[in-house]
């Protein structure tokens, strides 16, 4: 039997995919023109959360094995730098959805009752993997998020609370990385010297600042004994498992050290593939971060004050979530504590050697 060759259109499966678009304002006799490009628009999207998720499961499979080798982590690397581009296509997919006006959205937006975007399993999916926690979540309504899941997708959502995330899965590598072991050399003893100075400077600054007043200095002080406390949390680790038991933090404080190390001496050839890795994290939360807020403008100037077509509180709650929802914000913060690389102790021959590209552990 001759096998009938592959045609383009029966391969993407165009016929299932162009014949999904079903106006539920046609249902009722007057088809609103802007609806097909909302249904494309959020249909896109979804196909989006499917080629993120796919390049993230590669990513957690990669960093759930026993060991990681530094090819790994470059192609690592490479799989964030494909979710980076695209997020930066959903992101730019908003501008196309502006087109539509907020008088064009309203003439089928009563159609699309009590459906809503938070009702996405795939983002919902796409959050857990990446490793959100779940008290940091904000409740749809008065309802916990999975509420809004379609059963049949619920289950998945809820097996993805169990499972190792991304978060979990890096704290578990820094914790082991095997080049942060300084024999003989007492790293952390010269480095919160040179911090302490800074630190100290840094208030004499603020104390001394012509254009403040003394509000102005009374809070940038304030901001500054924040610092203060978390670097000394960093450096004692009685002081920084307090604060993960109060939920202000939640990276092990050997994994804080390894991560601030990386970034330290990311010169060094074996820690560049690392320090790309854990910038790539944070290029991909800002990226969600700015989605959301993106998102959030959108919806204020679409609805204004009303709630969304779910039940949610609309604007209010894609605003929060924008700034709450940062699963790697603490890689970020370390940058707190960064010196100038004249400053940073300088590693004895020995340690350099094994921080080389003939590093053998």
């Amino acid at each position: 039997m001759t096998k009938k060759p592959l045609n383009y259109s029966d391969y993407l499966r165009l016929e299932d995919i162009l014949n999904s678009q079903k106006l539920k304002s046609a249902e009722r006799g007057t088809p609103a023109h802007d609806e097909m490009l909302f249904i494309i628009i959020h249909q896109v999207y979804e196909l989006w959360f499917k080629q993120v998720i796919h390049e993230l499961d590669s990513v957690l499979g990669i960093f759930g094995k026993a060991t990681v080798v530094e090819s790994d982590v470059s192609l690592a690397v490479s799989r964030l730098d494909r979710i980076i581009e695209i997020q930066k296509v959903l992101i730019d997919q908003v501008r196309v959805l502006e087109t539509m006006t907020a008088m064009d959205f309203l003439e089928f937006r009563d159609d699309l009752f009590p459906s809503s975007g938070f009702q996405s399993a795939q983002f919902r999916l796409l959050e857990n993997k990446l490793g959100l926690p779940k008290n940091n979540r904000i409740n749809y309504g008065r309802e916990n998020y999975k509420s809004a899941i379609i059963d049949k997708e619920k289950e998945k959502v809820e097996r993805s609370e169990n499972e190792r995330s991304l978060f979990a899965l890096l704290e578990n590598w820094l914790e082991r990385t095997p080049f942060l072991s300084f024999e003989g050399f007492d790293f952390w003893e010269q480095y919160s010297v040179a911090v302490r100075s800074m630190l100290s400077k840094e208030k004499e600054v603020i104390k001394s600042n012509p254009n403040y007043s003394e509000e102005d200095i009374d809070y940038h002080l304030l901001e500054h004994e924040r610092a203060v406390d978390s670097f000394e949390a960093m450096i004692d680790p009685k002081k920084h498992n307090e604060l993960i038991e109060k939920h202000k933090k939640r990276l092990s404080h050997q994994a804080t050290q390894a991560a601030l190390l990386i970034f330290l001496y990311r010169d060094e050839p074996i820690l560049h593939s690392p320090f790309n890795f854990l910038s790539r994290l944070m290029d991909m939360d800002e990226l969600f971060t700015t989605w959301r807020q993106r998102h959030a403008i959108m919806v204020r100037r679409m609805i204004g004050a009303k709630i969304g077509t779910g039940g949610s509180s609309g604007h209010a709650y894609l605003k929060a979530t924008a700034e709450r929802y940062k699963v790697f914000a603490e890689l970020a913060d370390l940058s707190t504590f960064f010196i100038p690389r004249s400053a940073l102790p300088e590693l004895p021959e020995h340690i350099k050697q094994n921080l080389g590209y003939h590093f053998k552990s």
